[in-house]
């Protein structure tokens, strides 16, 4: 808050009195803290300045700090004061010249009125003004009714056919607000689902993104996509589970079981969120009347292909899909201590926590009871073991590929150079399954002692 401050202090000292206006996000969530009980705050400062040409705007501005025009048609110049960059542009009006958000007529200057800048943008409730410094409210078109009504409204019916990626920021503010949407805002949206294809795969993500990082409820978002069409041109694959019964162990359809499993799990983890949604995504195509025989092998491969679809990080799309491939474990309290490390090993022990949180998840998005507490107790298993520290992969061995190397030399079974073959990795995989049978068997000494055993029992190819 005191960035904003001293941003607008030195703005309004700079510039005409009456011409600076906050705009944006800003003034929307100043408005939301007022009506709702939550606080809100924005990290979005942008400003619109009124009756100024361009020239006369940057002159006014080259004192505050460094200056970049984005674009002259646009007149948008990005304002930077130490570490805090800001927006600060002269009003524009906007016509456009075919569809897909690709071809605008754009005038901006003096000429345009504030009233005419706010009407190009997406929601009334992102159509407001405040003044600086007055701090006098400019609602032209009821904005602040439709924050306090909580809900999510267009001025035109053209809105989403101008710029479809308006679709996808419809959904992920109706999920993060929680707000409704009106009748004529979903129509529209269904007229313009189409359209949501020639949006780039780029900006999809980062809608998405924010839908499924910052709401507590995702399933609002997708369920508006998928009322009005829209998931049908992004991800059909989820599609296919509406309808789909499943065995005695859930109360929802596969559609529904996806959403309340992800509604389970905390904002903030992307990954967790995506393999939620994700994890029984392969079930309609592997179902054998009560049975999905290897849906989670089905579901990863789905997975990763429908991330990779709208350009989502290699590390998030290998952490999705490995976790939705290795949810169905089985908790089994019981297990020996091998086996838990061999299922830690399996899983990697950077996921087991994430593996763990979708299987609440899971069980809470079941829509029935919980039966007991194996899973529970199956977690505390793996935690003493993995506090433990014993090895869970090669590299956590008391010896390397160099120890191996050497005594492929010193046995005469290498020439000399030998920088390391198959033999090297075989070693050393062997010498894993002995320490993961017995764990403080990974001294130094005693691998040692097994590697010669080993190369012994072998023989040199």
């Amino acid at each position: 808050m005191h960035g904003q401050n001293s941003i607008d202090a030195l703005l309004t000292a700079a510039l005409p009195q009456g011409s600076l206006y906050a705009v944006g996000g800003r003034v929307r969530d100043e408005l939301r803290t007022q009506f709702e009980a939550a606080p809100v705050s924005t990290k979005d400062l942008d400003f619109v300045v009124t009756g100024m040409p361009l020239e006369s705007l940057l002159a006014a501005l080259r004192p505050l700090g460094r200056i970049d025009v984005v674009g002259a048609s646009f007149s948008v110049v990005k304002l930077s004061v130490g570490a805090e960059t800001v927006d600060v542009a002269l009003p524009r009006r906007e016509r456009s010249l075919g569809v897909g958000h690709r071809e605008f007529a754009v005038e901006a200057g003096p000429d345009v009125s504030l009233e005419e800048d706010l009407a190009r943008r997406d929601f009334r409730m992102n159509m407001l003004a405040r003044a600086l410094p007055s701090g006098l409210l400019i609602d032209p078109y009821g904005g602040e009714a439709d924050i306090r009504e909580r809900r999510i409204d267009i001025l035109a019916p053209a809105a989403f056919s101008e710029d479809p990626l308006r679709v996808l920021r419809a959904a992920q503010f109706a999920a993060r607000f929680e707000y409704s949407t009106t009748a004529n805002l979903r129509s529209a949206m269904t007229a313009a689902a189409p359209l949501v294809t020639s949006v780039s795969a780029e900006r999809v993500h980062d809608e998405l993104t924010k839908l499924f990082v910052k709401a507590r409820k995702p399933s609002i978002g997708l369920e508006l996509l998928r009322e009005t069409g829209v998931l049908a041109y992004l991800w059909p694959e989820l599609l296919e589970g509406v309808g789909i019964e499943q065995n005695e162990w859930h109360a929802y359809d596969v559609w529904t079981h996806l959403l309340a499993t992800l509604n389970a799990t905390p904002p903030g983890d992307l990954t967790i969120r995506l393999a939620a949604l994700l994890h029984d995504v392969g079930k309609p195509r592997t179902k054998d009347g009560p049975h999905f025989y290897r849906h989670e092998i089905v579901g990863a491969e789905m997975a990763e292909a429908m991330l990779e679809r709208f350009r989502f990080s290699n590390e998030v799309v290998k952490t999705t899909e490995h976790l939705v491939r290795h949810h169905m474990y089985s908790a089994d309290p019981q297990l020996t201590d091998a086996a838990l490390r061999r299922f830690i090993r399996r899983v990697q022990p950077e996921n087991i926590e994430r593996l763990f949180a979708l299987r609440q998840a899971d069980v809470r998005g079941s829509g029935l009871p919980k039966r007991d507490d194996s899973n529970e107790r199956f977690e505390d298993r793996v935690a003493s073991e993995l506090a433990k520290k014993p090895a869970f992969s090669v590299t956590d061995l008391a010896v390397s590929g160099d120890d191996v190397i050497s005594v492929l030399l010193r046995r005469g079974e290498a020439p000399p150079g030998f920088t390391g073959d198959e033999r090297v990795g075989a070693a050393l995989r062997w010498l894993f399954e002995q320490v993961t049978d017995e764990p403080e068997r990974n001294e130094r000494t005693l691998l040692l002692q097994s590697l010669e055993q080993y190369l012994d029992r072998v023989g040199t190819p």
